[in-house]
């Protein structure tokens, strides 16, 4: 009986990703007409690496980034948020087995900046670490969340993007550009 994956390899593994392909069907309906990257785990957790100390992103975000390193219309939500869910468990995986420098999975939130109760430590881990780093955190209902997130999203330049207009273009509403999200194309 073949032994259970680490965190580390399934993060290592890349299932022939990243796969670019046309939106057709009913995805249609959801997210428009265009092309959609299906990033690999190590793209994701790339780009969950370079967020700095004191500075978030959100899984939207990084779908961004990944749509315009692949110059597509978007990055696939569900791959990106398995993937980075991977990453923060192969992060506390290393961690808890002495490993140097980790990914600051805690500095990735979800849509609104919600913190995500799913990632390695759940709320209270995450919260901890984000309030040491200076953010504040606000309990609304069953759901937490980072006061004004918004005003600490990293800038293309502090993740040292490549293609920085294409990604200000889908910075969510609220953000310091001040441009609305954009709508799905027809």
């Amino acid at each position: 009986m073949p032994s259970k994956k680490s965190w580390k390899e399934k993060l290592a593994d890349n299932r022939g990703l990243p796969k670019v392909g046309k939106i057709e069907g009913k995805m249609t309906s959801r997210w428009g007409a265009g092309t959609m990257v299906i990033p690999s785990p190590t793209e994701v957790d790339e780009i969950m690496r370079k967020v700095p100390k004191g500075k978030l992103i959100t899984i939207n975000e990084i779908r961004a980034l990944l749509a315009s390193k692949h110059n597509v219309t978007i990055g696939c939500p569900i791959s990106t948020g398995i993937f980075a869910w991977i990453a923060a468990n192969a992060a506390a995986e290393a961690a808890h087995a002495g490993g140097g420098r980790i990914t600051p999975y805690w500095r990735t939130l979800r849509s609104g900046g919600e913190l995500n109760p799913k990632y390695p430590g759940g709320i209270a881990g995450i919260q901890k670490r984000l309030e040491a780093e200076g953010h504040k955190i606000l309990h609304r209902g069953k759901c937490y969340f980072v006061e004004n997130f918004e005003k600490a999203l990293c800038t293309p330049s502090e993740l040292q993007t490549i293609n920085t207009e294409k990604m200000m273009m889908w910075r969510p509403r609220g953000s310091r550009s001040g441009r609305p999200e954009p709508r799905p194309r027809a």
